[in-house]
């Protein structure tokens, strides 16, 4: 498992990448197929308060790579959400794939 984090606008934050290294290890668990997640945490300049925070993360997968990205008040409501979003998408993909 391989973990990249990238921060735009953000300082670097040892606890906040300790919180989404334990919510990305259990979709590393539950799909072993995934390899690498590439996680962005970026501030955003919208007047809306309740948007303000953005993280995306993208998956890298057999087929096609697996991208979500949620804006909300807090990093850590953001990066649950996003992980919550990933999960459907692992298992549309796990569903979809074909073992030989």
């Amino acid at each position: 498992m391989t973990v990249n984090y990238e921060y735009d606008g953000v300082t670097a934050s040892q606890e906040l990448e300790d919180y989404v290294n334990g919510k990305l290890e259990k979709l590393f668990n539950k799909y072993e197929f995934v390899i690498r997640a590439d996680v962005f945490f970026k501030t955003e300049n919208t007047s809306d308060r309740d948007e303000k925070m953005k993280t995306s993360i993208r998956l890298s997968a057999p087929g096609p790579r697996l991208f979500a990205e949620t804006a909300t008040d807090s990093f850590h409501k953001s990066a649950a959400e996003t992980v919550n979003s990933l999960l459907k998408q692992l298992d549309k993909r796990k569903d979809s794939m074909q073992t030989y």
